[in-house]
């Protein structure tokens, strides 16, 4: 790349950020977009304060909001959007600590230190190799400038993390204190639950096993079932109740023009659709309420029950342990939070999981394989000279000044992100597949899929010398060259396309942590190579332990901080039970999360809402509790 390009793409870049900036003060002065901007503040009946009359103000761009943002504190992020946005700002505030020093570093010193390794061709002066580190002789000892700077930036980064894991880790601890009272820190997840023969069901069998082995923290259970049948009933009465609703709204219409004798026939004919509507919600009702009997749903029980415990101490104990012999049958894990189950997948044997997962890694691989045809193509549109011999009319760019710079600068990021922003919507399609049991699994998932996608096609295939189509016959004939040709190509390469954007809650951070340390190994591995080829093996052996290093730092930090993540430590949930009991909220919150769980198709929904004063439920509450069976 030549620096008109590079230019170019950072003034469309800049020039673009700015004019999104203006537009997001403009619009969020506006009060028709208070609902857009203001909806937390709205929900909560705060006063928001606009001018009520046309003013140029309203329309002028402003900065003062950056400085607020600037000012709020890390606990008014919790108590307004939890611990999953603080992460997300943590984030990004490591990103400017790392990324500034390392802009530092290469600015004022690997820069200078490349640009003065050798003599220049003077075809080359006006082209950025001359910066990148292919412009150091092979042997020179500026190579070792590279090694201490690449030692700087590993060891600086490996602080970050290990400073980010250790304050977020905190924040998680405190934040399960907070929010104490959720269901899920009372509830386990059990799946692959045998069968009672003498009972002809499941649910007997959850109760008699919990009160024999866990009697002093046991409290209820809800067991699932297969509710398709039902959700299909629920859907067509919904659908029937919008219509009833359609017809009801113009009752007063109808009441009006039965005055008028020349409207009496439509009228009437409004009445009696209204009422065979109000008929057939009649009869889905009854089926409803049929298939919603004990006798019915026991035949449809699947092996999977939300299990509630009097403590979250009980909770903690069952969910981390193994309950049987046998491996396979009462596998426990902590339960999602209720809003965040995936009901759909609940109903995937669990046996057969590993196979779903194995589906969809290999559909992520042929996606991956098939998004190198784009990747190719604009690799092919950066490298100006090797587009005009593939397609000589691209030479007609060269007659509008600045149109090159453009053509080659942005246009190939701005396709190449193009094509990525469609890249999570397929793969969290696919992560839906893998029977997750909860939708945030499904992103973290989905997020991992995403991440290994870049690396593999972004990263790799866009540094394989800019263009895979003139390298493939090279590397079928001599494979083994292949790593010897990556690290060249890094040596080369000056943009680079990095997009991963996930988030759900704190629990995403470990996974951040993993991103990051793969990109700083990767770094590691592929200087290993430059060095080779630059002939100083010295400098590679000498990155040797530095690699050993972090892959030491990366199994501490699995070791030190990971488990906290992923399970609830027995020493907070005693410390939570404890609060709760001083403050007599023990009793609520276990009442509480005893009904949170219950099934989509057995929850109540009154279907004639809008058309009627009633609220009796369409099932009552005695009907969906028939398994909250306690000791």
């Amino acid at each position: 790349m030549n620096p008109e390009s590079l230019v170019a793409s950072a003034a469309i870049n800049i020039g673009l950020a700015l004019v999104l900036l203006s537009l997001f003060s403009i619009l969020k002065k506006q009060p028709s977009n208070a609902d857009v901007y203001y909806a937390r503040r709205l929900s909560k009946n705060h006063l928001l304060n606009f001018d009520s009359y046309f003013t140029l103000r309203r329309y002028l761009p402003t900065v003062s909001w950056i400085s607020r943002a600037f000012r709020v504190t890390e606990d008014e992020i919790i108590d307004a959007a939890g611990l999953d946005a603080l992460v997300v700002i943590r984030f990004f505030k490591f990103g400017i600590k790392f990324f500034v020093v390392c802009s530092v570093v290469g600015l004022l010193i690997l820069l200078p230190t490349n640009y003065d390794g050798q003599e220049r061709p003077s075809g080359t002066n006006h082209s950025m190799d001359s910066f990148a580190i292919s412009n150091i002789k092979s042997g020179s000892n500026r190579l070792w400038v590279h090694f201490s700077c690449l030692c700087f930036v590993s060891l600086y980064g490996l602080y970050l993390l290990y400073k980010e894991y250790k304050v977020i880790l905190a924040l998680r601890i405190q934040q399960l204190r907070r929010v104490r009272h959720r269901p899920e820190q009372f509830t386990v997840l059990v799946r692959e639950i045998p069968f009672c023969v003498e009972h002809k069901a499941r649910a007997c069998c959850v109760d008699h096993f919990f009160l024999k082995h866990h009697p002093f923290t046991y409290h209820s259970y809800q067991i699932l079932y297969d509710g398709k049948d039902l959700e299909e009933l629920l859907r067509q009465a919904k659908v029937i109740a919008k219509k009833i609703e359609d017809l009801s709204q113009g009752g007063a219409g109808i009441e009006k023009h039965k005055r008028e004798a020349s409207l009496l026939d439509q009228s009437e004919k409004d009445v009696a659709k209204l009422s065979l509507q109000q008929e057939k919600l009649e009869e889905l009702r009854l089926k409803i309420q049929q298939l919603q009997c004990e006798h019915m749903l026991t035949e449809k029980e699947l092996p999977v029950a939300f299990v509630t415990f009097k403590s979250r101490l009980g909770a903690a104990l069952v969910s981390q342990s193994q309950q049987h012999s046998h491996p396979l049958v009462w596998i426990t894990e902590m339960a999602p939070e209720p809003r965040d189950v995936s009901w759909r997948n609940l109903t995937i044997p669990y046996r057969i999981l590993p196979l779903c997962n194995l589906v969809v890694v290999l559909a992520a691989a042929v996606l991956t394989l098939f998004f190198a045809i784009p990747v190719t193509a604009v690799q092919g549109i950066a490298k100006f000279e090797k587009l005009k011999k593939w397609f000589p009319p691209a030479m007609a760019v060269q007659l509008i000044p600045g149109l090159r710079s453009i053509v080659t600068g942005y246009l190939p990021s701005f396709i190449l992100n193009g094509f990525i922003y469609l890249v999570p919507f397929a793969i969290l399609g696919m992560a839906k597949l893998a029977g997750c049991s909860s939708k945030s699994k499904e992103e973290i998932k989905a997020c991992n899929m995403v991440f290994y996608f870049l690396v593999g096609n972004v990263f790799f295939l866009s540094l394989i010398s800019g263009s895979l189509l003139d390298e493939i016959g090279e590397y079928l004939s001599h494979p083994r060259n292949i790593p010897a040709h990556l690290a060249s190509a890094v040596s080369a390469q000056i943009e680079d396309v990095y997009d991963t954007v996930y988030e759900t809650c704190g629990q995403y951070w470990p996974y951040i942590h993993h991103y990051i340390l793969v990109a700083v190994i990767l770094m590691q591995i592929t200087m290993i190579g430059l060095f080779g080829l630059k002939a100083k093996p010295a400098a590679s052996i000498s990155t040797i332990p530095l690699l050993i290093l972090t892959l030491l730092f990366n199994e501490y930090c699995k070791i030190r901080f990971l488990p906290t993540f992923y399970n609830y430590s027995i020493q907070n949930a005693k410390e939570n039970d404890d609060l709760d009991e001083k403050n007599n909220h023990l009793e609520i919150n276990i009442e509480n999360a005893s009904s949170a769980y219950c099934p989509p198709c057995l929850q109540p929904w009154n279907f004639m809402e809008s058309v009627s004063s009633s609220t009796d439920p369409l099932v009552s509450s005695q009907d969906l509790k028939i398994n909250d069976l306690s000791p």
